[in-house]
């Protein structure tokens, strides 16, 4: 009956394998964290641009329910959505053909520009 003894015997893992262990983890975390601040920052944008496009068409619902032909230039409108407040750049501009009119709504939050709109308003 032989039995081997060793100086050292290896019971566990080395600090290097540890480590390397360690740097895997916290690349795969990152990764894990990168992915839910980009799905974060894309529910955000579809949130925002529900309520812009609610924003601009719920103005030109306005428009059209004045049943009449709008004046031409520029206007705005505020416009608030689940709390947050929004603005509606309304621009009424000439066709070749005189009984409509072009409605561009731009909804804005802050200075960036979040939905856009555009119809066509005939004479009632």
């Amino acid at each position: 009956m032989t039995m081997r003894t060793h100086k050292f015997d290896s019971h566990g893992f080395t600090l290097v394998e540890v480590l390397v262990a360690l740097g895997i983890v916290a690349i795969a975390l990152m990764a894990g964290l990168q992915a839910t601040a980009a799905l974060t920052q894309h529910a955000q944008r579809q949130s925002d641009m529900v309520l812009a496009q609610l924003c601009a068409e719920n103005e030109l619902v306005k428009i059209r329910l004045l049943k009449q032909m709008p004046d031409v230039g520029d206007s705005s409108a505020a416009c608030e959505q689940a709390g947050r407040s929004l603005s509606v750049a309304l621009t009424v501009r000439p066709t070749p053909n005189p009984n409509f009119r072009r409605v561009d709504a731009r909804v804005m939050d802050g200075d960036a520009s979040i939905w856009r709109l555009t119809t066509v308003v005939g004479r009632y």
